[in-house]
């Protein structure tokens, strides 16, 4: 009797078990996929462009020597002979789903006494790497209007300082010894940004579609916005125009 009775009690159990109702939600349509496309652009400066003047190094004996002895310009209007305007940060400005921040680090160098590359961009939160490549004394001043200023001296070669920029916006570099180098770092808090090639280009990939602005920003010609349509599966094309000044 008592081995009938628990026989059924499993049974029931089993049975209960099997009948037991899905989770909520379990048999919901899985979430459409966000279409995505790209949007490649130029961005040209239209007019004269502002001459860069050189820079003398013989203000300090090392960087005269770093240069070996050859002129070096200021990269502040670098332009392509149909306008394409190196240097700019575009970014997207808008909405978008989080997404995971790169572990490999955005490097700057000072060598030669200039800092290279002139502009970067970068996630929030991620590295930015400053070196020294130089055999003398320079140092890394950052300036921001948020929480992201920072000054380190780098005396000698060799030496590397990382830092992680906290806030979206530019953050801008220089060196109190050598008041020519300067450099530009644009933060964001998204991956929807570039800077501009040599000949002006630039290109924004695997964007969700939607209507998005766009911001340009450069360190001479100031900033320019506009709106953009991406779709999905295609190409969008956009030209960006500053008039010299």
């Amino acid at each position: 009797m008592k081995t009938c009775l628990l026989i059924g009690l499993v049974a029931f159990g089993i049975a209960t078990v099997g009948c037991r109702k899905a989770p909520a939600g379990s048999d919901a349509a899985p979430a459409a996929t966000v279409a995505r496309g790209s949007l490649h652009g130029h961005v040209r400066v239209n007019g004269t462009v502002p001459d860069n003047p050189t820079i003398r190094m013989n203000a300090d004996p090392m960087c005269t020597k770093a240069s070996a002895g050859q002129p070096i310009r200021y990269e502040a209007v670098v332009a392509a002979a149909d306008g394409g305007l190196a240097n700019s940060f575009v970014e997207l400005v808008g909405t978008f789903p989080e997404t995971a921040v790169p572990a490999d680090p955005v490097t700057i160098d000072q060598r030669a006494c200039v800092y290279r590359p002139r502009v970067v961009g970068l996630r929030v939160g991620q590295t930015l790497k400053v070196s020294n490549s130089d055999e003398g004394l320079h140092n890394v001043h950052g300036f921001s209007t948020a929480r992201d200023s920072f000054n380190i001296a780098q005396p000698i070669a060799g030496l590397v300082n990382d830092f992680r920029p906290r806030d979206p916006g530019m953050l801008q570099l220089k060196c109190d010894v050598h008041t020519w180098m300067v450099a530009f770092v644009g933060v964001v808090d998204h991956p929807f940004f570039a800077v501009t090639d040599t000949d002006g280009s630039f290109t924004l990939r695997d964007v969700p579609e939607g209507t998005y602005g766009l911001q340009t920003w450069h360190e001479r010609l100031g900033v320019k916005k506009t709106q953009v349509r991406v779709e999905g599966g295609k190409d969008s094309a956009l030209d960006i125009e500053y008039e010299s000044h």
